[in-house]
């Protein structure tokens, strides 16, 4: 049998070997390489452009925010805010979401090792692109558009590197589009910060000033505007992130003592949060005047949304799935769009929105469908035995399965407008994806001056105003609460809980196991693979 195996594999080699020609593939839909940066016009298609197509996804882990088991669902379903609850023979998943929500996701997650492959693959896509950029530039000396190209592409990448910091802690730092083993190797957290803060401060000034959500010719770009976005993000999360020790929180550096150098001028690091939100109010961002316009179907001209994933059913692939995902099957289907039943708001969202006392928070009906539900023509949803549909928020829980409320436990997303022409099952819409957006601006804001030992009462409550809600004192706890009161959905509460030294706290209870680090879950584990390549420790607590 041996010497059987050994002649077929013989016979295929030589077959491999004479229809080589034949199975010579010359597609006529791509560009040459020698052709594909020959100008600055192909240079921007082939090396800028073509880089935004990784912004967005249409299958599991890919995308900033849109598709499932990637950035938005480790940063949503691992905290108080969401929950998706196993519903009988649905959404139980292996455990996956139950994991998920109770911490216990372990080091060979599909979803955790998915998002670092996306990760990491936009960012060699990024350096591939400053390669072509560099040699473009050597055989084109004095090109007009070459820096302003190479900046874009350094901000972007600095937004993907600034995604894998946050989510796994240690990741490798490179610049080239081949890396070797060693360049694979982890780096602390602090350096690449460091690296980030680096290249963000370094392309400032050759960014466009225009607003990336606004339809012309840097729609859904990476201009100044967003850069000192993420420059405010990363300077109010300093702390976290300049901490490489982060399964002792006692240790933390403290933000005064962060300095930052911006234009020869220096400033701790919630000094240099202020000054990226002030660059950002004179930018002309504002408030929209009604708290849902961010999130309609045409929402390309909102005042406030600073950088979006541009969506167009009829243009891109990218979609939406997190409506189609939550909404029950019969409420779907009276829309005429297609549902799944599934994620729902915690109890910890329905307290802090005071849901169903005097003093809710206006915000919650625009953010959730509860009680019942009625179509577009106010006709109310039914099950399928003819009575009504009604949302149960208090009944939530992470397993509902055999309760009379199994199917219509928990409050569901609502905050995005539907598309009525939306395509497939309603997960391509026209809705334009936030990302960033004023609101949040003036709340990091306000989290920094109070932080700082000063009063962040006026952005605070400028967000409250809009929302027609009662003034507040800007208090920390406060400020965390109203972040989830005007962010929920929007897959910001991982990183607050993180940065407030909450997000370890117990969701059920499971008592901690011999060994088991406390703050071992604020990040994710490296995967497998990597750390087989590099010889590398896996991250503290795992």
């Amino acid at each position: 049998m041996k010497r059987t195996i050994i002649y077929l594999a013989a016979l295929v080699m030589i077959a491999c070997m004479a229809c080589d020609k034949f199975l010579e593939e010359n597609p006529t839909d791509r560009i040459p390489a020698n052709e594909a940066y020959s100008n600055e016009g192909d240079l921007y298609r082939n090396a800028v452009a073509s880089l935004y197509s990784m912004v967005g996804g249409n299958s599991n882990s890919q995308g900033l925010q849109g598709t499932g088991r990637g950035i938005y669902d480790l940063n949503t379903f691992t905290t108080d805010e969401a929950i998706m609850p196993t519903r009988g023979a649905d959404w139980y998943d292996g455990g996956f979401w139950q994991d998920l929500f109770t911490h216990q996701w372990g080091t060979s997650n599909g979803a955790i090792d998915g998002t670092w492959d996306y990760l990491f693959q936009a960012i060699i896509k990024c350096n591939e692109s400053l390669e072509h950029i560099d040699a473009y530039d050597k055989q084109h000396p004095g090109s007009d558009n070459v820096a302003a190209y190479r900046a874009e592409v350094r901000g972007l990448r600095a937004l993907f590197y600034f995604y894998a910091m946050d989510l796994y802690g240690r990741v490798p730092v490179f610049t080239s589009s081949t890396p070797s083993v060693a360049d694979m190797k982890l780096q602390p957290r602090s350096k690449t910060f460091d690296f980030i803060r680096g290249e963000l401060l370094d392309v400032l000034l050759l960014l466009s000033d225009d607003h990336s959500n606004r339809p012309g010719t840097y729609y859904g770009r990476f201009t100044k505007p967003v850069a000192f976005f993420l420059l405010a993000k990363m300077a109010l999360n300093a702390e976290v992130y300049c901490h490489d020790n982060w399964t002792d929180a006692a240790s933390r550096p403290n933000g005064k003592n962060i300095e930052w150098s911006i234009y020869g001028n220096k400033y701790n690091t919630w000094e240099a949060t202020v000054y990226f939100c002030h660059e950002l109010e004179l930018h002309n961002y504002s408030l929209d005047s009604d708290f849902g316009q961010p999130f309609l179907v045409n929402n390309e001209n909102s005042l406030e949304n600073i950088f979006t994933i541009p969506m167009d059913k009829h243009l891109y692939t990218n979609q939406y799935i997190y409506l189609f995902r939550s909404r029950h099957y019969n409420h779907a289907s009276a829309l005429g769009l297609n549902g799944e039943n599934g994620s729902s708001a915690t109890i910890e969202v329905l307290n802090t929105f005071k849901y169903g006392t005097p003093e809710e928070d206006p915000r919650f009906v625009i953010s959730y469908y509860a009680n019942e539900v009625y179509d577009y023509d106010g006709n109310q949803v039914l099950l399928d035995d003819g009575t009504p549909l009604v949302y149960e928020p208090w009944k939530v829980a992470i397993d509902v399965s055999g309760k009379p409320w199994e199917k219509t436990a928990g409050a569901r997303m609502r905050k995005y407008e539907i598309d009525r022409t939306a395509t497939k099952d309603g997960n391509q819409s026209d809705n334009d994806i936030v990302l960033f957006r004023y609101a949040d601006v003036l709340l990091m804001k306000a989290e920094a001056m109070v932080r700082n030992g000063g009063n962040g009462d006026e952005p605070f409550n400028i967000v409250r105003d809009r929302a027609g809600a009662p003034h507040r004192t800007a208090t920390l706890s406060n400020i965390l609460d109203e972040r989830m009161l005007e962010l929920a959905w929007e897959g910001w509460r991982r990183n607050d809980l993180v940065r407030f030294g909450q997000f370890t706290r117990a969701y059920t209870d499971r008592p901690q196991l011999p060994g088991e680090a406390t703050g071992y879950t604020t990040v994710f584990p490296v995967p497998g693979k990597v750390l087989a390549l590099t010889g590398d420790t896996q991250n503290p607590g795992y």
